[in-house]
């Protein structure tokens, strides 16, 4: 079965519902392209210049990377909200939205005009959505957050890396954290607005949405004393848990969870049965204490064979594993699904979102050219303006 055969028109489980996001960069963006994915009339509002994601870099074929993935299936409505009357033209589109998004700097909203609570007073089942850095009380809530910042805060870099740095996570970590317990929380605030009738606001934080995220180590810490240590592609107490270089250089990752696969990895990996039965490792606590002795043993057969080899004798032993893969294995790797979608500047095909609803994957819509809607909009919504 190809992408292709995978592919299905837009979802419209939310078709009925208007979005209108005040957003920028990663953490809202994500909550709306999820609801425009699933059905929801999305209009994305931009200053002027633009959501300064559009220019984060331009290496799909002139769009930004971030700005694809993030703004497929929206409306783009260019609004300079520091004039009287396009705050007049929001504020009359909002009269008519089921859910208003904003993640402005903080207070930046409400100097505008559009504090949420105002605007839940004027219409009781809008549903409203602020993102912040830290929230809305605290005493860091009034400081700008940028999710390399937050990684920093919320101490996640303290656990990744290798015992001789902290590293960054190699995604937007606190941003996708936020939008997805934000999208999470419309969801519920859906259900329960056709149960009562009222919309409500949600309040979600980087900080707090990565926190949660650091749960374990922090409870490890708080009740057991225990500071998790950074141990880069080796597991802390199960080996072998981690990862080895083949003989091309390339490395697998693979993970022995019991003495079943331990046995069978001594026998059909090593080619060694004697090794399970060895004192040294008979235990996974005796293998954690011995691993560095277990490892010269490991690398000294796993330096005889390519990574592909070893990911194929893994397969066939039925132990995990996973080849360290550089993008270029992403890029052609047998497991990926792909949608195409339209950008301003051609189609763009990347890779799908991780659900499939009865077999087939959600194929959003075109990627918006800056303010490509913004006069039909305001034709829509009956207003006037310079913008």
């Amino acid at each position: 079965m190809t992408s292709n055969d995978l592919a299905v028109a837009p979802a419209k489980d939310l078709a009925d519902l208007l979005v209108v996001s005040v957003e920028q960069a990663v953490a809202a963006p994500y909550v709306s392209s999820r609801l425009a994915e699933a059905g929801a009339r999305v209009i994305k509002v931009e200053r002027p210049e633009g959501d300064f994601a559009r220019g984060y870099d331009n290496l799909v074929h002139g769009e930004s990377a971030y700005f694809v993935w993030l703004n497929r299936g929206k409306e783009s409505l260019c609004l300079d909200l520091r004039q009287e009357e396009a705050r007049n033209t929001l504020a009359k589109i909002i009269t008519q939205a089921d859910i208003f998004i904003q993640n402005l700097a903080p207070g930046a909203i409400e100097r505008l005009g559009f504090a949420p609570d105002k605007l839940r007073e004027q219409n009781p089942r809008l549903i409203t959505l602020s993102i912040s850095g830290y929230g809305d009380e605290g005493p860091l809530r009034h400081l700008k957050a940028y999710d390399l910042l937050v990684q920093a805060e919320s101490g996640l870099s303290s656990i990744t890396g290798t015992p001789h740095g902290m590293t960054r996570v190699g995604v937007s970590v606190c941003d996708i954290a936020a939008g997805m317990t934000a999208y999470q929380a419309i969801l519920q605030a859906l259900i329960a607005r056709e149960k009562t009738g009222q919309g409500r606001h949600l309040s979600v934080s980087l900080f707090h949405a990565l926190t949660d995220w650091m749960n374990v180590p922090y409870l490890q810490y708080v009740y057991g004393g225990k500071t998790l240590e950074r141990n880069g592609l080796t597991h802390p107490t199960i080996a072998p848990y981690g990862a080895y270089a083949g003989s091309d250089g390339k490395e697998v990752l693979f993970s022995i969870q019991n003495e079943r696969e331990w046995q069978q990895f001594c026998i059909q990996l090593l080619e060694q049965p004697e090794l399970a039965h060895d004192l040294r490792f008979s235990s996974n606590s005796l293998r954690v204490e011995h691993r560095q002795q277990l490892n010269d043993i490991i690398n000294t057969v796993f330096k005889t064979l390519s990574r592909d080899e070893l990911a194929k004798r893994l397969q066939e032993a039925n132990i995990a594993f996973g080849r360290v893969s550089s993008m270029e294995d992403l890029s052609e790797h047998p497991q990926n699904r792909y949608i195409e979608v339209d950008t301003p500047s051609g189609p763009v095909t990347m890779l799908a979102t991780g659900i499939l609803t009865n077999g087939k994957a959600i194929q959003p819509g075109p990627v918006p050219a800056l303010g490509q809607h913004t006069e039909a909009l305001l034709a829509e919504f009956k207003t006037t303006q310079t913008v």
